[in-house]
């Protein structure tokens, strides 16, 4: 099987959709600690955006850059503004 990787930057990536395994193998964190993530229950994290179809939960690879981007521009203003590295 195929995994999509955040390295890859073709135009069929930038719309492809995620399921929640491959995600969690991207962050490296646990299917778990995904689904906390997604309902916004990890404190100092935005809620990632989903898209559900039916009881399925999907993330679009470009939702998924911009939600990490967001967290990077946070953490950098952080340490700009505390001196301190996290």
């Amino acid at each position: 099987m195929n995994s999509i990787t955040l390295t890859e930057t073709d135009a069929s990536t930038q719309s492809a959709v995620l399921t929640i395994a491959e995600v969690a193998r991207e962050l490296r964190c646990s299917k778990a600690h995904l689904h906390n993530i997604i309902h916004g229950k990890v404190p100092d994290l935005p809620p990632l955006p989903v898209l559900r179809i039916g009881r399925r939960v999907l993330i679009r690879y470009e939702r998924l850059r911009e939600w990490m981007k967001e967290l990077e521009a946070r953490e950098t203003e952080a340490q700009r503004v505390t001196g301190l590295f996290r």
